[in-house]
Parts: structure tokens; sequence; C-alpha cells
């Protein structure tokens, strides 16, 4: 069974990311993905957010061609 998480839980499991950074990456759509079960209410997949920030892993800070 997957784990769902709030916005503020999956905040916490991202070092340096708080709610509203959240939300932004939320609205510009990039973000991990979530779930919107009702018009109020968003929820993560643990596995969602891990998945993303995994995602995002670099082996240099040279920005990326393009």
């Amino acid at each position: 069974m997957d784990d769902y998480l709030t916005p503020q839980q999956a905040a916490a499991l991202v070092p340096g990311m708080t709610i509203n950074n959240l939300a932004q990456l939320r609205f510009k759509g990039r973000g991990p993905k979530f779930l919107k079960p009702t018009p109020r209410t968003v929820v993560y997949r643990r596995r969602d957010v891990i998945e993303w920030l995994e995602a995002s892993e670099r082996t240099s800070t040279a920005a990326v061609a393009r």
C-alpha cells in the first residue's frame, strides 16, 4: 500500500524545501507527481517524491545543454 503525504510532510522529506516552494513547483508542473482528491486537498505518494528528488541527480554544476 502506498504511503500518502500532506504537502507539509512531502516538503519535510526534501532538505531545504518549503511548502511554498512545493506549491510553486506544482503550479509550474516541475515538482513531484501529486493527487488532488478534492479541489482543496493535495497529497503526494512518498515514492513519487523520492523518485522526483533522485531524478535531479547531477555529476556537474554546469548547465545542461539544450
